[in-house]
Order: structure tokens, then sequence, then C-alpha cells
């Protein structure tokens, strides 16, 4: 009897453990409610993610239909994917984001709130950080599809092929200075 109450209940208690690992075990049903649980504001992504995952251990990943871009006060570009590491008041370990300034487009590494707020976010772009109003991300934006920056760079085999003849042409010289001549 006791085997058979083993077995009928273990399956329930993995499946639960194995839910909670998933991030299931909020209530949260789309991606901006859990932004809003972890202390964020909703407008971090745009309008329209459809799919999202969130681990126990705060990875998550959020699917776009198409890459896009959002307009703050610079402009954001998403990739179809986003991925990284949640936790309260803070998104690091980002990619699949980025933020033009002055006509550059830079990799957002993280995103944070200060705890209290103090009524900014910041964006951390590696060299330097951003401050916006908190204000402006407190709804999901409308984002305006383009083509992922992903597509459009070039493959290592399509740089192999338009560097080969160049390697080729300096492929003497550099045997000459590079390996010694025979003795």
């Amino acid at each position: 009897p006791h085997t058979i109450i083993f077995i009928l209940v273990f399956p329930i208690i993995i499946s639960c453990s194995w839910a909670s690992s998933l991030g299931l075990s909020s209530n949260a049903t789309t991606i901006y409610e859990v932004l809003s649980e972890h202390g964020l504001p909703m407008g971090l992504f745009p309008q329209g993610v459809r799919e999202f995952a969130v681990g126990e251990d705060g990875l998550f990943w959020v699917r776009l239909d198409e890459a896009c871009n959002a307009k703050f006060e610079n402009e954001l570009h998403y990739e179809r994917n986003v991925s990284g590491h949640l936790s309260y008041g803070m998104i690091d370990a980002l990619s699949g984001l980025e933020a033009q300034d002055l006509f550059l487009w830079f990799q957002v590494m993280s995103i944070r709130v200060d705890v209290p707020s103090t009524g900014l976010i910041y964006f951390d772009v590696g060299a330097a950080s951003k401050r916006f109003p908190l204000s402006l991300f407190e709804t999901p934006p409308e984002c305006v599809a383009v083509r992922s920056q992903q597509q459009d760079a070039p493959s290592h085999h399509q740089v192999l092929l338009f560097l080969s003849p160049l390697f080729f042409l300096l492929e003497i010289p550099l045997r000459l200075v590079i390996w010694p001549r025979p003795r």
C-alpha cells in the first residue's frame, strides 16, 4: 500500500518542483507582470511579447515576433530574442538589447532602478551609464519592426571568403618575415 501511494504521489511532487524551477511558482502570466513583481517598470519590453520564461534562479528569455525599435528619450533596439538575469530592481547579463546615443548603437549590459525609488532608471552600456526618468517606462511601448542586426551580420564563412584573397597576397611576405629560412 505504501508503494502505491509513493508511486501516485511522487510524480506530483516532482512536477511541482519542476514547475517552481521554471519560475512558474509566480502567478504572473506576462513578462510585464514579472517585471512589476521584481520592482521594475512594465515598459522595459515592448508590446506584443507572447513567449517568455523565467527560472527560479532569475535567468529569463523573451521572444518577440520580430526584431524592432522603440522610441523613448533615445531609441532602443530589441532583437527577436532577449535574455538576461532578473533580480529585484535589476536586469543584468543582458543580450539582445541595444540603445542608440548620438547615432551610435551600444549593447545594453544591465538595467537597474534605485531601491527605494528615486524616480530614475539606469542603463549600463559598458563604459558608461545613462539615466532616464522612470516615468518613460511605465507602459510597454509600441515597437516598429526592423531587420534583425543578427541577420544582417556576415557569417564567419562570408568573412573568410571575403578575406581569403587578401590572405593569399599577404602569405608570401608573411612567410619571409615570420618563418626563418633554412640554413
